[in-house]
């Protein structure tokens, strides 16, 4: 069993004194973004980012929601070492918390998450339920949870919608379940209702409250756009747990920013004395493009920390200032999340070492056979353009990071296109272990491809991809790019709201090449998911209430 392992010791298996804990919901809250589905394996892979990035704790997902998310928390609290947390979420429902505690039992640290919305809409129109009977449940459910994992494990409980849940009855919660042995009491701005004044003053109440029973934490959401700044208010005010997620990613828009959260604390300590996290900043770049790449989600190029222009200047004034001295217009350095200024160029004549240390200032640690792979890419990218960007690099690492199984193998293609007229392709494949070949005709020749590929599928497996989604994009700005192609498909043979849909990536100078790759990603996938048992619906999967 391989264990993920953090690159530098923490301190006592917890987080530092006084220190922030960071509790990371990618892989919960971050996936229920429409379309930013993750397979189980692609969830290891964030997941032993995140321990690189080493936040304190890791939210892994929703174990009753699927059984694929079942199966990924339960992989990712088997493998997660170096006293770093282990989270599950369950409502306070019979049978969410026996699967839950069932998924992180071999967690180094288990970590319980309950929740049950306070709200009086929510209440009265999701859970049909009175204000007693929902505090009852809260109750209960943390008093077994403290019976079943025991006095010294980590239970959260949260009051969804706590931002618009009556004062009075919102403490009466807090109070009752930290009682009934909630050791953090989760504070979430649900809907991103809440203003930064506003949610201070919750947050200073919860606490005057409890006290010292209990960890105060917040999750706040971006709907007005205030998600970072509720959190920092909170923080302010007394809360030391925050719930956030790589770029922000999240339901509708989205959660407060580990990124932001995490360098606001940094960077101003006169305005959060000793409450700087103990993440490794420098692997923030790497999570976010990771995450960026696997979900498909771009991030915007002025986003705060990982945008493309968060470094950038581009003003004649702000170039000048600067060059004469950074702090003129930037208040952290870029090799504090990771990235570097490097006029490092790679060709068909580097060597690995020097590509090595390109990839390095790029933000990634690449060794072994990574790196050969890596290596072998770039070089035969370079025979077939003039220059290799750092953008050209970015993509190559980011897609052998993703290599999935290949059950399914290309062994050759050809097209005959005419103008005006249709594409006749053809493909060679091996399908489990078959030879298979496929003729047919398309409206262009990436549509005639798929078909073909489709045709030599089919009557190995009794199913083919079928598209939801499919986009390129250039790598680069100059004349030769890469064309990068990303797509989502699920198989023929699901239909409906809960059909599983996964993501393939594909990149080459050749468009065409890009899509059959990324086409065949996508059906690796699907075949996997399906040889493996694992049948989770990534659009629109989860059957549950809203969750905070």
């Amino acid at each position: 069993m391989s264990m993920f392992e953090p690159t530098r010791p923490r301190f006592g298996g917890g987080v530092a004194a006084g220190a922030v804990r960071i509790f990371d919901t990618t892989l919960r809250d971050g996936e229920q973004a429409p379309g930013a589905g993750l397979t189980a394996a692609e969830k290891l892979e964030v997941a032993r980012q995140l321990v690189r990035l080493r936040v304190d704790v890791i939210e892994a997902g929703f174990p009753s929601a699927s059984p694929g998310d079942f199966e990924a928390v339960r992989r990712i609290a088997q493998e997660t070492r170096g006293g770093i947390a282990v989270a599950a979420l369950a409502r306070c429902r019979d049978g969410d918390p026996q699967r839950a505690v069932e998924a992180i039992s071999v967690a180094e640290r288990p970590h319980l998450h309950l929740f049950i919305a306070t709200s009086d809409i929510h209440l009265a129109h999701k859970l049909r339920m009175t204000r007693e009977q929902a505090l009852d449940e809260a109750v209960r459910w943390v008093g077994w949870a403290r019976k079943t994992l025991g006095r010294d494990a980590e239970i959260e409980f949260s009051a969804e919608d706590a931002s618009r849940t009556e004062m009075d009855y919102l403490l009466d919660v807090y109070e009752a379940v930290t009682e009934a042995g909630a050791s953090t009491l989760n504070i979430p701005d649900t809907v991103g209702y809440a203003i930064p004044s506003e949610f201070g003053r919750i947050v200073s109440a919860v606490h005057d409250r409890v006290g010292d029973a209990a960890t105060i934490s917040v999750h706040c959401h971006n709907d007005l756009g205030l998600a970072t700044a509720n959190t920092l208010a909170a923080v302010q005010a007394g809360a030391r747990q925050v719930e956030v997620t790589i770029n922000g990613l999240g339901e509708r828009a989205g959660n407060a920013s580990l990124e932001e959260v995490v360098m606001a604390l940094r960077t101003r300590p006169a305005q959060f004395p000793d409450l700087a996290a103990s993440v490794a900043t420098d692997q923030i770049t790497a999570a976010s493009r990771l995450v960026s790449y696997l979900t498909g989600f771009a991030v915007q190029p002025n986003k705060a920390i990982v945008g493309a222009n968060a470094f950038s200047h581009e003003s004649g004034i702000h170039q000048d200032g600067v060059l004469k001295n950074p702090l003129t217009y930037e208040i952290m350095t870029p090799q504090s999340v990771g990235l570097a200024g490097s006029t490092l160029s790679i060709g068909k004549l580097s060597g690995r070492r020097g590509l090595q240390g390109k990839l390095r200032e790029l933000g990634y640690e690449v060794e072994g056979e990574q790196l050969d792979a890596v290596y072998r890419a770039a070089i035969q990218l370079a025979d077939t353009k003039k220059d290799v960007t750092d953008a050209d690099l970015i993509a190559l690492v980011e897609q052998k990071k993703a290599d999935v199984p290949r059950s399914i193998e290309l062994l050759g293609w050809s097209i005959s296109s005419s103008s005006g007229g249709h594409s006749v392709g053809s493909a060679s494949l091996v399908v489990a272990g078959e030879a298979k070949a496929g003729d047919a005709t398309g409206n262009g020749p990436v549509n005639a491809l798929f078909k073909a590929v489709d045709a030599a599928i089919l009557p190995v497996l009794g199913w083919n991809p079928v598209l939801t989604e499919y986009e390129i994009k250039a790598v680069s700005g100059d004349g030769d790019a890469q064309g990068q192609v990303l797509l989502r498909a699920r198989r023929s043979s699901d239909e409906g709201h809960n059909a599983l849909i996964v993501t393939g990536h594909g990149l080459s100078t050749n468009i065409i090449e890009a899509s059959l790759e990324a086409y065949l990603v996508a059906a690796n996938k699907l075949h996997g998911a399906e040889i493996n048992g694992i049948e989770v619906a990534f659009v629109g999967r989860r059957t549950v209430e809203e969750v905070p």
